[in-house]
């Protein structure tokens, strides 16, 4: 398990293991520090945690269960599905959804210098 305190900002919340995994993972390629970045990446790692609860109790129960008028979807994938598109459209408006630039050919950008001598100053 990923653990966030290894990451110097922490989520506002206590996060299962998860949504620590996913914090982890995203903070330790985008660094994100602003208060409504870190709001909505706590509310995605949340996500992903009941997310892993719904599809326990789905994987336990099976996917299809009996009802009075027969074989049905279990209620809990339709609330499953809807948290794993929060998930998605949260990371696509953090602006995750795009690779970070990494082993980059030439010189710096002034924009790349700039996030670089912030990154020194943290």
């Amino acid at each position: 398990m990923f653990d966030p305190a290894l990451t110097s900002v922490q989520p506002r919340r206590k996060l299962g293991e998860v949504g620590s995994s996913l914090w982890q993972s995203i903070q330790s390629e985008y660094k994100i520090d602003d208060a409504a970045g870190i709001e909505l990446l706590t509310q995605c790692c949340e996500a992903s945690d009941r997310i892993g609860c719904l599809a326990a109790k789905i994987d336990s129960d099976g996917a299809v269960i009996a009802s009075k008028t027969g074989p049905k979807i279990h209620p809990a994938v339709k609330e499953e599905l809807a948290l794993r598109s929060f998930v998605v459209r949260t990371l696509q408006a953090l602006g995750l959804n795009l690779e970070p630039v990494r082993g980059r050919v030439g010189a710096r950008t002034a924009w790349e210098k700039q996030q670089e001598d912030k990154g020194a100053d943290d």
